[in-house]
């Protein structure tokens, strides 16, 4: 395993790292088109979740579909008989370099750095599937070769594209709710095996394979080796793919990374949350092969200009969630039902309850205090749409909200909770220079390694 970037230098500090606003304004993208050009595009990833983004980009000329699972991308290679078929994404990066503009990558989170980089070296705009990375440390190389660059880019949270959330960001920017200086988010996951459950189902799906004298092996259609990719090489086994790798350490972000980059969005974007000076977990169990059953991970965030300081909760393990967690969100809704998922933000003034991971619904709580309430005048501007702020962000249009520059220190924001459960020690963050100030065993889940033959591409 390879660690190596290859580049020649790493920012240790840089603007978009420390600023969760979104700022308008064009950018000198690489490649661009005439608005009323049509990009080429080719996706990693063709199956489940691509299919849609595919989909939703079909306005466009999809040109090239790469997936190492021909059974599940078997619908979407059908659907455009055009576009040029491929298993592994260096191959078509290679090949189509000089026929492709942008590039689509929705595959298991630890192929998104990986492919979106090799994607960027060569001058590609990027569309990612959130998580945007599955380590801290990639995030932020991320958002710094895009910026570079002058790229269009967007990570795979569509809930930053809606109008709910874009005009609850304007009321709390605007002060609704006065001082905010708590924040609590939640969600349903894992809906998926994960922590001891996962490792039992394993280990009951090879009892069962060798009492009948059988291994696993992969099936005809999953090439197992390309699926790993950068990931350490290791045996087939069904628990992994195509859906529950979500929960394994080596290729998902838990539930942490699945659901915060959706349903911590508003209030990371509302309060410029930025980046945290400590980050604590407390967890179900741990083991070095899955995330925890449930976790409940606290961050403190510092003032930044005229805001005060944030303390910020997240919750994850649905139902499983220890009592404790649940008196503390019946108590911050106030009595209301606790969705499945969302989040509170708590203000001097009052409190905005969103019940949904997107933040498209809430109410401001208490409501008797809020029944005379006049929105404030919106800010952010209305949404073409989620993929077609990309598109047209690739065109030389307005950048899409959700670029680099926000996603990438939004998800290292995120992924410092899975180093938290990680290490089972309060982390103190040194952002500049993403290391933990107490503890340099916590770099191993900060920085990647790379199977040999998947290293990241020369940035320099």
């Amino acid at each position: 395993m390879s660690s190596q970037t290859n580049r020649r230098t790493f920012l240790q500090s840089s603007a978009v790292a420390t600023t969760g606003f979104w700022v308008a304004g064009g950018a000198a993208m690489a490649q661009s088109r005439s608005p009323n050009e049509k990009l080429n595009i080719a996706s990693v990833g063709a199956g489940g979740r691509a299919s849609s983004d595919i989909g939703a980009c079909s306005s466009e000329n999809i040109v090239a579909l790469c997936d190492v699972d021909e059974r599940r991308a078997a619908k979407t290679f059908n659907r455009y008989p055009k576009a040029k078929q491929y298993k592994d994404y260096r191959k078509m990066l290679e090949q189509e370099k000089n026929n492709v503009d942008a590039v689509i990558v929705a595959t298991p989170d630890h192929s998104h750095a990986p492919a979106s980089l090799l994607a960027m070296s060569l001058g590609k705009h990027v569309y990612c599937e959130k998580p945007l990375t599955k380590t801290v440390y990639e995030a932020r190389l991320m958002a710094e070769v895009a910026a570079e660059k002058g790229l269009a880019t967007q990570m795979g949270n569509q809930g930053t594209s809606g109008d709910g959330l874009r005009r609850a960001t304007d009321w709390i920017r605007a002060g609704v709710l006065g001082e905010v200086r708590e924040v609590h988010v939640w969600t349903n996951r894992p809906v998926w095996p994960q922590g001891y459950d996962a490792i039992l189902k394993h280990k009951g799906i090879q009892a069962a394979l060798h009492g009948k004298g059988e291994s696993a092996s992969a099936p005809a259609y999953l090439d197992w080796d390309l699926w790993l990719g950068p990931a350490a090489k290791r045996p087939y086994d069904p628990i992994y793919a195509p859906f529950t790798w979500r929960g394994w350490w080596d290729y998902g972000t838990g539930a942490l990374g699945d659901m915060a980059c959706h349903t911590a969005n508003l209030p990371f974007m509302a309060l410029n949350l930025g980046a945290p000076t400590s980050v604590e977990a407390d967890v179900s169990d741990f083991n070095p092969e899955t995330y925890a059953t449930w976790a409940v991970i606290q961050y403190e965030f510092p003032a930044r200009g005229d805001l005060p300081p944030v303390s910020y909760t997240w919750y994850d393990g649905g139902g499983r969630k220890p009592k404790k967690a649940i008196d503390k969100l019946t108590e911050v809704v106030q009595g209301e039902k606790v969705s499945g998922s969302g989040c509170a933000i708590v203000g001097s003034k009052g409190t905005l309850y969103s019940r949904d991971d997107y933040g498209q619904r809430y109410k401001l709580l208490p409501e008797n205090r809020f029944k005379d309430f006049n929105p404030p005048p919106s800010k952010l501007p209305k949404s073409p749409g989620h993929h077609a702020e990309w598109i047209r962000a690739c065109k030389g249009g307005e950048p899409a909200m959700s670029n680099f520059s926000h996603a990438g220190p939004f998800t290292e924001m995120v992924l410092l909770g899975n180093v938290a459960t990680a290490v089972r020690k309060k982390i103190e963050w040194d952002s500049k220079n993403l290391k933990a100030r107490n503890m340099p065993e916590a770099d191993e889940f900060i920085r990647p390694m790379y199977r040999n033959g998947w290293e990241l591409p020369s940035l320099a």
